[in-house]
């Protein structure tokens, strides 16, 4: 076994931890099944999306803390990369980044019914920032123009 994998594995259980804490029966029952498949996701790594939707289902049944909600969706997306790849600076600063987003997002107090209504809004008009150096490039085709100006294979 690696050390990657257990370092996923103990993200995995900081997931089910945090999304456990001062639960009721229901939720800690779903949390008892992600924590069993954090382990099992040691060996079978589908188990590891198994382990984030039992611990989602143990949020969703709960009323936990905005923060404890947060640390367990900030554990669980740590968990899913390290289960699969390896994690890079971009990949820590955007998980860092959503929880923090995230974090805000609850902490201010709004008052506007509609409010929520702007948050597809938002997130189709930040996909598109973040899509904006990648618009107007040519599309590689594998073919290349001679001189002539007729076309080859490459």
């Amino acid at each position: 076994m690696t050390a990657a994998r257990l370092v996923s594995a103990a993200f995995g259980l900081m997931m089910v931890a945090a999304a456990s804490v001062g639960t009721e029966r229901p939720a800690l029952i779903a949390a008892l099944i992600a924590g069993v498949a954090v382990l099992v996701g040691l060996f079978v790594r589908p188990a590891a999306t198994a382990a984030v939707l039992a611990s989602v289902c143990a949020i969703a049944v709960s009323e936990p803390q905005p923060l404890l909600a947060a640390l367990s969706g900030l554990s669980a997306a740590a968990y899913l990369v390290l289960a699969y790849t390896t994690i890079t600076r971009p990949t820590a600063v955007a998980l860092v980044g959503f929880t923090a987003a995230g974090l805000l997002a609850v902490a201010i107090p709004t008052g506007v019914s509609w409010l929520p209504l702007l948050a597809p809004i938002a997130a189709v008009l930040l996909f598109a920032a973040a899509m904006h150096p990648f618009f107007g490039q040519p599309a590689e085709t594998g073919l290349a123009t001679t001189t002539s100006g007729a076309t080859t294979s490459e």
